[in-house]
């Protein structure tokens, strides 16, 4: 799972290089719904070739309701904000996520509490996350709680999966959730959005690997991951990908590493190492437990 986890975080850090490139050639909205009809268009080829059944009428409402959350909204809300703060600022509100992710799970979720420990760990994760973007705030209030509301509604998206769709097939799921939210997308790109789009070679390699790769195999992974993880351990981890976007951004775009970067990716580090590292009291519970089976 820790291997699956690492290369998730590759994917979606790499795919910051991509999308990058991609709002340059084509408006950002019409980017984000390219790359989720793409991603949508090869699932739900899956879904035929393993005949992986429609889902039930049942599961159908939460379904539209995690897709217009996690794909629809979490990506205008990106989009929108992009326009009035950083770049760095929109992706650590965003990748919050994980503190909304945990307080919602020990809330609603048997079995996963959110200890001091935990929380210490995902608040040094955040901190050293801001450290690493090189954050500058500004902007108004209105765009910073937009751009947090993206963390908001990927969290509640999170939650109703491990809630109310945990049953469904990973692929089942993840395809018809992106299918209706990559409908969304293009339904708001072609309201609201205006712009030029320049093709060609290059833009839709851009358009597969965010489509193919960075959506339809990524979103894929992190469910089957969230399906088998503690919501906390699971979302902390994702803390990585925003600095494994900086990074990419320095072997592929020239863009600056400062030390405040690398002081902020070990703060994260620690961060991770913590809510995932067992404290003393759940090992001898847990050794405890192997004891007495043993008697």
């Amino acid at each position: 799972m820790n291997a699956a986890m690492a290369i998730l975080c590759l994917i979606w850090g790499f795919n910051f290089v991509i999308m990058k490139l991609g709002n340059g050639v084509f408006p950002p909205g019409e980017f984000a719904a390219l790359r989720f009809l793409t991603g949508s268009f090869v699932l739900l080829g899956v879904c035929l070739m393993r005949k992986i059944p429609l889902p039930n009428k049942s599961d159908f409402k939460w379904l539209v309701l995690v897709g217009l959350l996690q794909t629809t909204y979490f990506n205008i809300a990106i989009q929108l904000s992009l326009n009035y703060i950083s770049a760095g600022l929109t992706s650590v509100l965003t990748y919050s996520m994980p503190l909304f992710l945990s307080i919602m799970a020990h809330r609603w979720i048997p079995g996963e509490r959110l200890t001091a420990r935990k929380t210490f760990g995902i608040i040094i994760g955040i901190v050293g996350l801001f450290l690493a973007m090189n954050i500058h705030l500004g902007g108004s209030i209105w765009t910073v709680l937009l751009a947090l509301s993206s963390a908001i509604s990927w969290a509640i998206a999170n939650l109703l999966y491990k809630l109310k769709l945990k049953h469904c097939d990973t692929i089942q799921f993840t395809t018809w959730q992106m299918t209706i939210g990559a409908m969304g997308l293009l339904v708001y790109t072609l309201s609201f959005e205006h712009g030029e789009s320049n093709w060609g070679f290059m833009p839709v390699v851009y358009i597969l690997f965010s489509g193919v790769v960075a959506s339809a195999l990524a979103f894929v992974m992190w469910n089957h991951i969230l399906r088998h993880t503690e919501a906390s351990k699971a979302s902390i981890s994702l803390l990585l990908v925003p600095i494994v976007g900086v990074i990419s951004g320095f072997i592929f775009l020239d863009e600056n590493l400062k030390i405040a970067t690398l002081a902020g990716i070990l703060l994260v580090l620690v961060g991770i190492w913590i809510v995932n590292s067992k404290s003393t009291h759940e090992t001898c519970k847990v050794e405890s437990n192997v004891v007495n089976k043993g008697l």
